[in-house]
């Protein structure tokens, strides 16, 4: 088990005090918003060369100069990818040349109603898992040039309600829950840093993926104001049982901003973090605390990126 000096309440910013990542370069899918843009921003700050990939170019070039106003940088670029389009993946991968050193696949979508992305894929597992498995595995001669190269898989603690459901991923024979949706592609993002690391270890790249922590940000806008209110109020009643303390997009950042830069997880992969320590396997999730076997099981990880592999295959060859 990694422990560190670091809590929930540490920021990003603090993480990458003292840490130089001059002609480093790095890409942050979701850049624009909540922690994607604090993740952006802290890397950059510590002098690495950020690429924000995002949906709305418009949204990720406000946060590029939001970000060099901030930094005094002014090399933050956009490119647009959206995960729920393979073209513009494969568009991204195509145009990217020389080494990348970090990956941190931050964006996604939550308890969306029913509905696919472009491949036909349900949307939560074709946004949040397949459209970041599409460009790690398309940048992965990238990462390998770097020598060091580090991916980050933002998780979630949601991936306690439901392993990968391989028989029925895409929920043809049950019906359709957001929350089941969502927790299966969290739980597919940790399998993914399990399985990345086993197999590209040897190309010096490793995985990691991690639970930024309870955060109000643009991710719950799939919620009614019902629900909204709900999780406030059930929130508000972890904190004051001490389960769980919500966090500011600087703090829910911090982890992201750990995995990609700290040299106490140099060369280290497969696992799985939260308030910046590597968390511990539980057989229940208290709050937001721990992660679930199934999240790092490595014949599901193993069989995952077979799956993915083979829906990559079929999608491209249907056009």
């Amino acid at each position: 088990m990694i422990k560190t000096p670091y809590d929930d309440t540490t920021t990003a910013a603090e993480v990458v005090q003292g840490v130089d990542l001059a002609g480093r370069r790095a890409i942050v899918t979701g850049g624009a918003s909540g922690i994607g843009i604090e993740t952006a921003r802290a890397l950059a700050c510590a002098g690495a060369a950020v690429t924000i990939a995002v949906r709305n170019l418009e949204a990720g070039e406000a946060a590029a100069a939001d970000i060099a106003r901030t930094t005094g940088r002014d090399d933050v670029t956009v490119g647009r990818v959206d995960l729920a389009d393979l073209s513009t993946i494969d568009a991204f991968v195509a145009a990217w040349t020389g080494p990348l050193h970090i990956l941190v696949n931050n964006a996604g979508v939550m308890d969306t109603p029913h509905g696919t992305t472009k491949q036909g894929w349900e949307t939560q597992f074709g946004t949040n898992h397949m459209g970041h498995f599409a460009l790690a595995v398309g940048l992965h001669d990238a990462l390998r040039e770097a020598g060091d190269a580090r991916i980050v898989s933002v998780s979630s603690s949601g991936h306690a309600s439901s392993p990968v459901v391989f028989d029925d991923l895409f929920f043809a024979r049950r019906p359709y829950d957001p929350g089941l949706a969502y927790g299966q592609s969290k739980t597919a993002n940790s399998l993914f840093a399990v399985e990345a690391t086993r197999r590209w270890a040897a190309d010096g790249i490793t995985a990691n993926a991690l639970m930024p922590g309870g955060i109000w940000t643009p991710l719950q806008r799939h919620w009614s104001p019902e629900k909204r209110r709900a999780a406030e109020e059930q929130a508000r009643g972890a904190e004051e049982a001490g389960m769980f303390r919500m966090k500011s997009p600087e703090q829910g950042a911090a982890t992201s901003v750990f995995l990609a830069v700290s040299p106490l997880v140099a060369g280290v992969g497969g696992r799985y973090f939260e308030d910046c320590n590597e968390a511990p396997v539980v057989a229940r999730i208290a709050g937001v605390h721990g992660v679930m076997p199934h999240a790092l099981d490595p014949d599901d990880a193993r069989r995952l990126w077979d799956v993915s592999e083979e829906l990559l295959a079929e999608a491209r060859a249907a056009g």
